[in-house]
C-alpha cells in the first residue's frame, strides 16, 4: 500500500512509520522539517505546513493517509477535504482524552465525551486537548464518514518517548534509594507501547478497517505496585518504596499526572475510570500487547543511551526528598 502519514518523524508517528517499513508498504511523509529530518533518507518526505501549506499533497494520491499529528479541528479539516478524493482510507490517532470527566470505570467507546467552552479555542494545551480532539474526530467523520478509523490510545510509552511519564519510574527507580511510590499498590494503571499501537494501526489500515476503537494495555490489569517491582528487576536496584497516601499528597500539593506519573488522588471522580478503560473492541479486532517486562527493559535501555535532559515529568530530586522527609517525620515507622 502506499500510506501518507502526516507527522511521522516523532514518538507514535516514527513507531508508525517503522511499522508500515517492517510490513512492506511504501511510506511518503509530510511534515515540517525541523523535527528529525534525516530520521528517514530513505522514506519520501514532503514538507510543508499543515495551516495553509498544502501544496506538496496536491495533485498526489495514496491508498491510506495517517494523521498523526492532528490537534485543531480547523487544522485538520484542511487536509483532510484537500485529500477526500485522494485517499482512500483515513485514520485519525485520537486519545482517552476525549471522554468526558468523570469517566466511569470500564468506558467503553460509547462513554460521552468532553466539549469546549468555546469552539473558537484552538490552544490543545492542558484542557482544552481532549475537547479539540473530540472536535477533530468528528470532521474526520464528517468528510470520511464510511472510510475513517480513529483509535484512541491511553498513555502511549516506550522507546522514545520524551514526555517522561513512564521513563521518570524507570530511571527513578534505577537510581536506588528511597522512592516516593503514590497512592495505593494496588491501585491500577494502563498504557500502551508505541509500537504495539503502530503494528496495530498499520493492520487495521491494511483491512480498511473502520470504527473507533479504545487502544488502552497493557494484556492483563496492571497495579502500581507491580508496576514498580518490574522497574526494579528490569533495573537491578536497591530502591526502596516508599508508599505515600493521597491526603499527603494532595495536601502537599503534589500535581497528578504529570509531577507524580501515574497517580490521581481517590477524591479526584475520574481516578479509577482513566485506568480503567474497556478494550475489548480493540482486542477483539487484533489488538495485542508486548508484555510490560519487554517494554520496561527496552525503555530502560533506551533511557541509558540518551543525553542528559531537562525532564518533563515527575519530581525533581529536592522536591523529593523533602516531601520524603516530612512523610517520615509524620510517620516514623515508614
Amino acid at each position: 500500500m502506499r500510506i501518507l502519514i502526516l507527522g511521522g518523524t516523532i514518538f507514535v508517528g516514527r513507531a508508525m512509520v517503522n511499522a508500515a517499513q517492517q510490513r512492506g508498504h511504501e511510506v511518503t511523509l509530510f511534515n515540517r522539517g525541523k523535527s528529525g529530518p534525516d530520521l528517514f533518507p530513505e522514506v519520501e518526505t514532503l514538507h510543508g505546513n499543515r495551516d495553509g501549506g498544502l501544496d506538496a499533497l496536491k495533485g498526489r494520491e495514496w491508498d491510506a493517509v495517517i494523521d498523526t499529528s492532528g490537534y485543531v479541528p480547523r487544522i485538520v479539516r484542511q487536509s483532510a477535504e484537500l485529500l477526500k478524493d485522494r485517499v482512500k482510507h483515513y485514520t485519525f490517532i485520537s486519545t482517552i482524552s476525549v471522554y468526558q470527566e468523570p469517566i466511569t470505570p470500564g468506558a467503553d467507546e460509547d462513554a460521552p465525551l468532553s466539549s469546549l467552552p468555546d469552539e473558537t479555542i484552538e490552544d490543545p494545551r492542558g484542557e482544552y486537548y481532549g475537547p479539540l480532539k473530540v472536535m477533530c474526530e468528528r470532521v474526520v467523520q464528517e468528510i470520511y464518514p464510511e472510510n475513517s478509523f480513529i483509535p484512541r490510545p491511553c498513555i502511549v510509552v516506550g522507546p522514545e518517548d520524551r514526555w517522561d511519564r513512564f521513563a521518570y519510574w524507570l530511571h527513578r527507580i534505577n537510581q536506588g534509594g528511597e522512592v516516593l511510590a503514590p497512592g495505593k499498590p494496588e491501585r491500577k494503571i494502563q498504557f500502551i507501547d508505541a509500537r504495539d499501537l503502530a503494528d496495530w494501526v498499520i493492520k487495521m489500515v491494511e483491512a480498511k478497517a473502520t470504527g473507533i476503537y479504545n487502544a488502552a494495555g497493557p494484556q492483563e490489569p496492571l497495579a502500581m505496585g507491580d508496576f514498580l517491582a518490574i522497574c526494579k528487576q528490569a533495573s537491578g536496584s536497591n530502591a526502596q518504596l516508599i508508599w505515600v497516601d493521597d491526603g499527603f499528597l494532595e495536601a502537599n500539593g503534589v500535581g497528578p499526572m504529570w509531577e507524580m506519573p501515574f497517580w490521581m488522588p481517590e477524591s479526584d471522580p475520574s481516578a479509577q475510570g482513566t485506568f480503567a478503560l474497556d478494550n475489548s473492541k480493540a482486542r477483539q479486532a487484533g489488538l495485542i500487547f508486548r508484555p510490560v517486562e519487554e517494554i520496561v527493559a527496552d525503555t530502560l535501555k533506551w533511557d541509558h543511551g540518551r543525553p542528559e535532559h531537562r525532564w518533563r515529568a515527575g519530581l525533581s530530586p529536592d522536591r523529593e526528598r523533602e516531601l520524603l522527609e516530612k512523610w517520615k517525620s509524620i510517620h516514623p515507622s515508614h
